[in-house]
């Protein structure tokens, strides 16, 4: 039942989306027609703004976790692809100071929530036609215990698919952050390390001001563009996935998914497709 009710909200948003951009459209038109001479030349119409990640400040930041963006090339006798195995999460480079003399760099690979259950969004260039091929996502909390731990298919063709943690799953802990890991075995038999990604999330409280801001407003997109300016990486995502989703051809919800992916220098899968809504069993 609560996925039906969830999957109603998203058609109603969706459409609400769509309809408030071909109004915009509309009154866009209406306005370029004078209905007396122009002397001057009319200024050049601002771009609509787009949905843009910005990393949080501290103290909402993570407690950095070395993570793994993108698999390797090629290993565990995978094939070569074009674009490497990829998780949808911001990703930037820091120090770790192990001693005073010696510093390493560390690659953080982390996002927020204020979700008890989120979706995670991955890029598999690997597909089902491989065989004896396997692929497993796991999240870990901070002593390392499985939270989840499941199977997952692999996709019919390079795309990009979500995870969703299942409502048996017990919920995430607020200012707990939790690791998580999605490997692939392109062969089974062969004892080698797979092609895998990892890094952490974090679920959060939102403060009064962002709670005022979205309360402020019915229009989805408004939300998503409010959650990726306060850098609530998995709320921004994963609203607009399910909306993109049911709306693939819609041009400008293209261009806000692109917009949003940019924003974190994931320029390479922006124009990737999409496959069905995960299942919250």
């Amino acid at each position: 039942m609560k996925w039906i009710l969830t999957t109603t909200l998203i058609l109603s948003n969706t459409t609400q989306y769509s309809a408030q951009a071909a109004d915009q459209t509309k009154q866009s038109v209406i306005n370029k027609q004078p209905t007396q001479p122009v002397k001057t030349p009319a200024s050049p119409q601002q771009p609509t703004s787009r949905p843009v990640f910005k990393l949080p400040k501290a103290p909402a930041l993570l407690s950095p976790i070395s993570g793994r963006r993108a698999g390797m090339a090629s290993r565990d006798d995978c094939p070569a692809v074009p674009t490497p195995l990829t998780a949808l999460v911001p990703f930037q480079e820091g120090q770790k100071v192990a001693t005073q003399t010696n510093k390493s760099i560390i690659r953080v690979v982390e996002g927020l929530t204020t979700s008890e259950r989120p979706t995670f969004w991955f890029y598999i260039p690997y597909t089902k036609h491989l065989s004896n091929s396997s692929a497993e996502f796991s999240l870990q909390d901070s002593a390392e215990n499985d939270v989840y731990r499941n199977a997952i298919a692999l996709p019919s063709k390079p795309s990009i698919i979500g995870i969703s943690l299942p409502s048996t799953v017990a919920s995430l802990e607020v200012d707990q952050t939790y690791h998580w890991y999605l490997k692939v075995h392109c062969n089974q038999e062969a004892p080698s390390v797979p092609v895998y990604v990892e890094g952490g999330i974090k679920r959060i409280n939102l403060d009064s001001r962002v709670m005022q801001q979205l309360e402020a407003t019915t229009d989805p997109r408004q939300k998503i563009i409010i959650y990726a300016k306060e850098g609530i990486w998995f709320d921004a995502l994963n609203m607009l996935a399910k909306i993109h989703i049911y709306n693939y051809n819609n041009a400008s919800i293209q261009q806000d998914w692109q917009s949003l992916l940019q924003s974190i220098n994931l320029d390479n899968i922006a124009t990737a497709p999409l496959g069905n809504l995960p299942n919250r069993q």
